[in-house]
């Protein structure tokens, strides 16, 4: 692994490749969440998970910025975000729970080989990667029937203000006629954000979209236990 470039934080938004078992943990998915169910995943990153759910009949539809990119440039960027995300971790060691992974070697191969698989159905399936970025959306209201968003609202709250991320979930909320999940809701030095949490709650309650906070099973980052859940827009 290369040595991390930064001792504190992560630098520049992270391309992250994780894989449909993370997924399934991070976001309690089971197979009822997954067949037949249009699905959402914003940002997609370079993540496995739009190929494997697709095996259990999933229509997932990844939306990223980097789509825009030429498929060569990034499978490649696909590699080198997992060595720089891998080596942060590995070099921080103690803000970390090794459950899951057991160790930093175990969670490079894992998100190496996500990258790998991301990068083949990339070529094999170019249409479920769509080139877009919160908080515009080109895809009709209600077009999905689940949304899942990770590592980028709160993770990066010191750059992400208050007005973007709600701008952002009433987006998930427009494009999603059934549920919204996000994980998780700390940022990526593991400081808690529950007052910017709490203050998107009351907006989107104001805006008549109900939210619970629910546990998740994937704890990494040390106090990142639960998932902020939006419930489709009453109004």
């Amino acid at each position: 692994m290369k040595p991390p470039t930064e001792t504190g934080a992560l630098g520049e938004f992270l391309i992250s490749a994780r894989s449909l078992a993370e997924y399934r943990v991070i976001f309690e998915l089971d197979d009822t969440d997954l067949r037949g169910r249009r699905i959402l995943d914003c940002p997609g990153g370079a993540a496995s998970f739009a190929a494997e759910a697709a095996e259990l009949g999933a229509q997932v539809t990844a939306a990223d910025p980097i789509y825009a990119r030429p498929a060569a440039e990034l499978r490649e960027l696909a590699r080198t975000e997992t060595e720089r995300g891998s080596a942060y971790a590995g070099a921080h060691h103690d803000r970390y729970h090794w459950d899951f992974y057991g160790d930093p070697d175990r969670l490079h191969g894992v998100r190496l080989a996500a990258a790998t698989r991301f990068g083949a159905d990339l070529t094999a399936h170019p249409d479920r990667y769509v080139a877009a970025q919160l908080p515009a959306l080109p895809f009709p209201d209600n077009n999905f029937d689940l949304a899942l968003s990770s590592h980028l609202l709160f993770t990066y709250a010191d750059r992400l203000d208050a007005d973007f991320h709600l701008a952002a979930l009433l987006e998930l909320s427009r494009v999603t006629h059934g549920e919204t999940r996000l994980y998780p809701l700390i940022d990526h030095t593991g400081r808690a954000q529950d007052d910017l949490v709490a203050h998107l709650r009351k907006k989107l309650h104001d805006k008549g979209i109900p939210t619970v906070l629910r546990p998740t099973r994937y704890v990494f980052q040390h106090g990142a236990t639960s998932m902020l859940v939006l419930h489709p827009n009453q109004n």
